[in-house]
């Protein structure tokens, strides 16, 4: 069980405090407005007023980076949920049925698999249109390969196992065996994917924010912010290390809890327990 997993425990205590902080940002319950400007209140510092202090518009920081939060956790999850629909029923349809189909969706796989992830995610963005969902489609586009190639291989294996040809003999269809006897088998694996993915997620849309074709301002963004804080360092850092740190612990969070889920669904780790 996850709990069992000091890796996947750790995980998850530090995506409840980031979940609680972007849910205060949806129901409205930040202590500031993340995008009011308060020109008299710039650059101070953290305080019992403002947490993390104020940048240079007298925006009250900890309030931007709640939303950037919430703003990044709804395009990592909207773009890897698409990923992992996509790419799971290609890889199922890849590995069972061979031939044709095989050969097609490895050629998409393999093109775009020659690009690398962020200069592609860079090329999709820049194309689209700059809102939320066009982003996390972007970013979902990246991670399909990645999810045909990890499901592919286990439903090769999958379907010469006795029970699918068994299935097969009794004359059910093949995507009831895929969806009956093989999806099932492989959700461990699609589950530790998902995991890793998400952090993957992240640091591409704070990656793509940064380098301005993130959600469009005056939506805050965590990319984006670091971006702004730059040339701050040296008069108000915490505009800076605020939602620098809140980034290294979303991605480490989600890591963790990728680590103990693999661990937890390894076979060679079950007898220890």
């Amino acid at each position: 069980m996850v709990r069992r997993s000091p890796a996947a425990i750790a995980g998850v205590v530090l995506l409840a405090l980031l979940a609680v902080v972007a849910l205060l940002s949806y129901l409205g319950l930040l202590p500031y407005d993340p995008v009011a400007q308060h020109p008299p209140s710039r650059f101070q510092a953290p305080s019992g007023a403002h947490l993390f202090g104020t940048d240079q518009f007298g925006r009250d920081v900890f309030s931007r980076v709640a939303a950037g939060v919430g703003n990044s956790a709804l395009i990592a999850v909207v773009a890897v949920a698409f990923a992992t629909v996509v790419g799971t029923l290609g890889g199922l349809v890849s590995g069972f049925y061979r031939g044709l189909a095989d050969g097609a969706i490895g050629g998409v796989t393999n093109v775009l698999f020659a690009f690398p992830p962020l200069l592609l995610a860079l090329s999709l963005a820049s194309v689209l249109d700059r809102n939320w969902f066009t982003i996390a489609v972007a970013i979902a586009i990246v991670y399909v390969p990645i999810f045909i190639r990890v499901t592919r291989g286990p439903v090769l294996s999958l379907r010469e196992i006795e029970y699918v040809k068994a299935a097969v003999s009794t004359g059910q269809s093949r995507w009831q065996i895929m969806l009956r006897h093989v999806l099932p088998n492989i959700t461990s694996i699609i589950v530790v994917q998902v995991a890793l993915s998400l952090s993957w997620a992240v640091l591409t849309e704070a990656s793509l924010s940064f380098l301005g074709l993130g959600t469009p301002p005056p939506a805050p963004s965590l990319g984006s912010m670091i971006f702004e804080a730059r040339s701050l360092v040296f008069v108000a850092p915490w505009t800076l290390i605020a939602p620098g740190v809140v980034v290294v612990l979303l991605v480490v969070g989600l890591n963790l809890l990728g680590d103990g889920l693999r661990d937890t669904f390894d076979p060679r780790n079950r007898g220890s327990r």
